[in-house]
């Protein structure tokens, strides 16, 4: 395999994740939240394809430092509204690129299951919840401004734990029950206390460093 498939690959996949929320913001632009949603799940498979073409430390940790600074950059100027643009005051993207590049600086290459554990939990278990939770009523509730939901939380639990387990089959390694359920259950917890999108940092972290320790 080339050296330089995995990048061009990579940068197909997030050029057609933003292009999707651009155009899901046009076609939509009352579903403001659909959009920022698309990115932070597309996002989430960037990991698993840096692991999959063995992309390197020295340069992982970089390009992600580098778009994390680039998405600050956007939260504050909206240059591309779609990636930022949502009902309530989020730091949510930033947090999210600080979470992976510390994951990164921790775990790549020798944990790189570590890191696909903690975004992928955050990738799809957090980005099913948010679009779930919205849209199937089901009782709510508000903690530190942001409303949650039933639906919206067994999501987040459900879709963690079928991530965790497919990740381990996929990767070979013993994932425990108990470690399986400690690591949805910190998640989920983690997941309520989303003051301003903090939880896009907490819960990655977490499960990624739980994910290290437990499993082997």
């Amino acid at each position: 395999m080339l050296p330089i498939t995995g990048p061009i690959a990579i940068l197909l996949w997030m050029a057609m994740v933003v292009a999707g929320a651009v155009l899901c913001r046009r076609l939509r632009p009352n579903q403001r939240e659909l959009s920022r949603k698309i990115v932070h799940i597309g996002t989430g498979a960037v990991v698993p394809l840096a692991w999959f073409f063995e992309i390197p430390f020295v340069v992982a940790l970089p390009v992600a430092a580098v778009i994390t600074v680039v998405t600050t950059i956007n939260h504050q100027w909206r240059f591309i509204p779609s990636v930022e643009d949502v009902d309530r005051n989020s730091y949510g993207t930033i947090a999210y690129g600080i979470a992976i590049t510390t994951l990164l600086l921790l775990f790549w290459p020798t944990r790189a299951d570590a890191v696909s554990a903690g975004v992928l939990v955050m990738a799809l278990g957090d980005g099913l919840a948010g679009l779930i939770g919205r849209n199937v009523a089901s009782p709510k509730w508000v903690l530190f401004g942001q409303t949650k939901s039933s639906v919206g939380t067994m999501t987040m639990a459900v879709v963690s734990g079928l991530v965790l387990i497919g990740l381990a089959r996929w990767s070979g390694v013993d994932l425990s029950l108990p470690a399986a359920l400690g690591m949805v259950a910190m998640a989920t917890g983690l997941e309520q206390l989303s003051w301003r999108g903090l939880d896009n940092l907490s819960v990655p972290l977490s499960v990624g460093v739980l994910w290290s320790q437990l499993v082997v």
